[in-house]
């Protein structure tokens, strides 16, 4: 059984897949899926080396994949309210993946502060030097304007 991180990173390599065919051929993408038992022949670092994934965790994978590259412009468009000198068209592929993923995790309930220290790690494993703090300054812009929204909603209703 897959850890949670390992099926992260897979979903991180579905959805970079699927950004960069422009949303285009998913069969394809997810039937690259089923062409690795395990990532261990992706890189060093993607994942142990005796993991090997279920269909059902492939599934998975590529179903999140699926929902964060259609969850985009929400995505997209919080990310350059908080970082305007950076908007997507101007961020490496991967690390637009990357807060794409980690905005649609948020969205589908992982705790914020997971979301973001997951996101750092694949910054860290799979992207530039100066990618981590990048990922990291913008998901904590993220993580404090909707605990802010939160508050604000929960004043309202007397709680």
């Amino acid at each position: 059984m897959a850890s949670a991180r390992d099926l992260r990173r897979l979903t991180l390599l579905a959805l970079y897949q699927i950004d960069a065919r422009g949303g285009a051929d998913r069969d394809q993408v997810r039937r690259s899926l089923d062409g690795c038992a395990s990532l261990a022949e992706e890189g060093p670092v993607f994942v142990g080396p005796r993991t090997a994934f279920t269909d059902r965790e492939l599934d998975a994978a590529f179903a999140a994949a699926c929902a964060a590259y259609e969850g985009r412009g929400e995505a997209d468009a919080a990310v350059a309210d908080l970082a305007p000198d950076w908007p997507t068209h101007r961020q490496p592929a991967i690390d637009r993946a990357i807060l794409r993923l980690a905005y649609h995790e948020m969205e589908a309930g992982v705790p914020p502060k997971v979301a973001v220290n997951e996101a750092v790690e694949l910054a860290k494993a799979f992207s530039t030097d100066r990618s981590p703090s990048f990922v990291n300054g913008v998901l904590d812009k993220l993580m404090k304007k909707r605990e802010g929204g939160r508050e604000k909603a929960e004043e309202g209703t007397g709680r």
